[in-house]
């Protein structure tokens, strides 16, 4: 098994400390049931919880033939009503689709420089993308 670096991201926007900081040791008791069906899957908890993560962000790493599972878990997220008292279900919709329109720009035959110029924009592109959700209107 592939052991992961963790890599300490620095804050790009004022809020991101305590409970929202991107690096973080998150300690809580698992189900008994999930780590049954990690280990039956031979996938380690922590490999699963990215892999939704990086689905659920509509993430640009692993994107090939997984339209389907983003879209079920876009929905599974609207179904738990999250973001249900500030945000209408086609608003929810739409911010989804802005993030996936970003990571599938993702140059994925890029060299360096354009990689680099990619995670320079996308970076400034969240903070847009951030701060037209966080203030409306």
């Amino acid at each position: 098994m592939k052991k992961n670096k963790t890599r300490i991201h620095k804050p790009v926007m004022k809020w991101q400390t305590g409970d929202f900081q991107r690096t973080q040791t998150i300690k809580f008791e698992l189900p008994l049931q999930f780590l049954m069906l990690c280990k039956l899957v031979d996938m380690s908890p922590q490999e699963l919880l990215a892999d939704f993560m990086d689905n659920l962000s509509c993430g640009s790493w692993k994107r090939e033939g997984r339209e389907k599972a983003r879209q079920l878990l876009v929905d599974y997220f609207i179904e738990h009503g999250y973001g249900k008292g500030v945000y209408s279900e086609e608003d929810l919709r739409n911010m989804f689709r802005e993030l996936d329109a970003m990571a599938f720009l993702f140059p994925k035959d890029g060299h360096t420089q354009i990689l680099d110029a990619y995670s320079a924009w996308r970076e400034n592109h969240q903070q847009y993308w951030f701060n037209k959700w966080l203030n409306p209107g």
